[in-house]
This record gives C-alpha cells, sequence and structure tokens, in this order.
C-alpha cells in the first residue's frame, strides 16, 4: 500500500465551524488552516488539517442529542434553569424567548437547528416583560419559559444597577425572579455584590496577616526557592513551544476549552478558558500552573488548586449554586 497516496488524500465534508483554530468532525478534531467566519461550511479535509471551501446549509444534525427550550438573547434556557449558549443562530434575531429546537455537537457545544411554533405564554411573557409585571399570575407557563424570564428581570435590573453576573451564579434564584420581579431581582445582585466585595476583604485581610507573621528566616528560604524556580524555567521560546500546550492539555482534560492566554510578569500567566456554558479568568503560576487567583470565591483556597483541577471545582459550585465569580473581562 502506498501511504503517501492514503495521507494526501483530499475528502468533503459539511462542519459547523465555531471559531478558533479547530473544527471538529464526528470522529476527530481537525486543524483548520485558515479560520473562516463562523458558520457551516463545506471542507476540504486532508488529514487533519481542514480547509474551508465554501459555505453550506446544515448537515449532519440527524441523530444527535436534541435539546429544547426558550431564548434568552443568545442562550438557550432549558430544563433546571440552565442558560447555554447557542451558536450559529439565524441571522434575523428572533423574537425574544422564542422556543427553539437544537442539537448538541460532537464537541458539546448546542448548534441551532430550528424555531417551534409559538404558544399564548410566549407573547404573554413578552408583555408582561414590557409592562415591568411579573408571571406570578400567569398560568401554563413552560418552567424554561419562566426562567428565561427571569433572566431577562436579572438582566435589565443588572444594567440599571451595574452589577454584572453570570447565569450560573444567579440560576437557583430565576424562577423566584419571574414571579417577584425587580425587587428580587435587585436582592440577589445586590447580595451577589456583597458577596463579592467580602471576598475582596477577606483577600486583603489574610494577605496582611500574612506579610506581619512573615520570619527572614521564611524569606529567605522563599527567595532560594524562587532563584531555583527561575534556573529551571523555559526560556521564552521553550514557553512558546511547550507552555500554551501544556496550559491547553491541561484544561481539555478536565473538559474546559482555553480561550486566550497572557503573561504578566516573568512567572504568571492570565488563563481565559470557556467552561459549562461561562466564561473564567483565572492566574497561574506559569511553571506549575498552580493557581494563584481562581477568578471565583474560593474562599481564600485558591492555591489548594491547579488549573487541571479547576474545572471540577467550578462544576461543583454551579451544581451546588454557590458560584461567585470575581474576575470579569
Amino acid at each position: 500500500m502506498d501511504y503517501r497516496k492514503f495521507l494526501g488524500k483530499v475528502e468533503s465534508a459539511v462542519l459547523p465551524y465555531f471559531g478558533g483554530a479547530c473544527v471538529d468532525a464526528p470522529s476527530r478534531r481537525l486543524r483548520v488552516s485558515t479560520p473562516p467566519a463562523p458558520g457551516w461550511w463545506r471542507f476540504d479535509v486532508q488529514g487533519r488539517t481542514a480547509t474551508a471551501r465554501e459555505p453550506a446549509g446544515p448537515e449532519g444534525l440527524d441523530g444527535l442529542p436534541l435539546i429544547r427550550g426558550h431564548l434568552w438573547g443568545s442562550r438557550l434556557v432549558r430544563e433546571g434553569a440552565v442558560a447555554e449558549p447557542v451558536l450559529l443562530l439565524p441571522e434575523e434575531e428572533p423574537p425574544r424567548f422564542s422556543p427553539v429546537r437544537t442539537r448538541r455537537w460532537h464537541d458539546g457545544t448546542l448548534v441551532f437547528e430550528t424555531l417551534e411554533f409559538e404558544g399564548e405564554a410566549e407573547g404573554t411573557a413578552r408583555l408582561m416583560l414590557e409592562e415591568e409585571r411579573t408571571l406570578a399570575e400567569v398560568k401554563a407557563v413552560p418552567a424554561s419559559l419562566r426562567a428565561a424570564f427571569g433572566y431577562a428581570v436579572l438582566e435589565g435590573t443588572s444594567r440599571a444597577l451595574g452589577i454584572r453576573f453570570s447565569p450560573a451564579e444567579v440560576r437557583g434564584q430565576v424562577l423566584s425572579v419571574s414571579e417577584g420581579g425587580r425587587p428580587a431581582a435587585e436582592a440577589r445582585l445586590r447580595a451577589l455584590a456583597a458577596e463579592r466585595e467580602a471576598h475582596v476583604r477577606a483577600v486583603e485581610t489574610r494577605l496582611l496577616a500574612l506579610e506581619a507573621q512573615r520570619r527572614r528566616a521564611e524569606e529567605e528560604v522563599r527567595l532560594q526557592a524562587e532563584l531555583a524556580r527561575m534556573r529551571s524555567r523555559p526560556r521564552p521560546l521553550e514557553w512558546q513551544a511547550q507552555g500554551l500546550t501544556r496550559v491547553e492539555r491541561a484544561l481539555e482534560s478536565a473538559g474546559a476549552r482555553l480561550l486566550d492566554t497572557r503573561r504578566l510578569g516573568s512567572d504568571r500567566l492570565e488563563v481565559t478558558f470557556g467552561f459549562m456554558g461561562e466564561r473564567f479568568i483565572s492566574i497561574v503560576e506559569a511553571g506549575s500552573l498552580q493557581v494563584v487567583d481562581a477568578g471565583i470565591c474560593l474562599a481564600g483556597s485558591d492555591r489548594t488548586v491547579t488549573l487541571e483541577s479547576l474545572p471540577s471545582v467550578i462544576r461543583e459550585a454551579i451544581e451546588d449554586d454557590v458560584l461567585v465569580i470575581t474576575r470579569h473581562a
């Protein structure tokens, strides 16, 4: 068998491109030679490289897991009040709270399939939101629509108060917000802001205590260890070749996706990654990937986790409805 001919074989495949350096086929991840605009494309696939040839219509969605829910912005609100990003939405923005069908692509991303027929509930929810009323007395409203309504109320209140939130931080309260309206939304957002401020104060207090307790001998040990680590640290070019791969590998092994990195001085990295439909920003040590600042409230335990174990900590916080994000872009 002539393996050169096998390796040089070009195949055609229609795949959704979401951005980034890769595109996911059903059985493998391909490197994109020249990134096109996000959308459905027909790719020429040679080996593990995909080249976008022309725009195409959706293919390969039948048989993939079907996820239904209601739209809140660019997110699908589904069972359990989970608000998950939906990619490749139509160019014409669907009406607020539209019922939609999506499919879960092979890499876990939700892909838009089609709008579904509306009932009276969607129009009623839009009217209630416009008139700043609640769904407390409205009957026959699906749970996903109630949750989407709650998120929309929180979104408007967030803009008015200047307090940011992520869906995972308020998921446990959206149904009560849909019935309590703006007062309930304001109470939750102010509580979230208070938790963040308390976290900052606690961190500052701990830092001052550590500084007061430091001893000269301990400082000498720290400096010696730092010197040894600096001597063993890869040079900048080596980091470009090795460090970024280590970061990406650590996140992928935990089910997260690397979005961006930024060097902070000589020994730290700012790592931006996506996980469970949210965006997180953490600071880690460049050499060991030990977490310095997780970007979420860990009650001062940031340094007990690594970049590889951080996503599992985030997952637990989301499932326990205690997530508080402390670093936003």
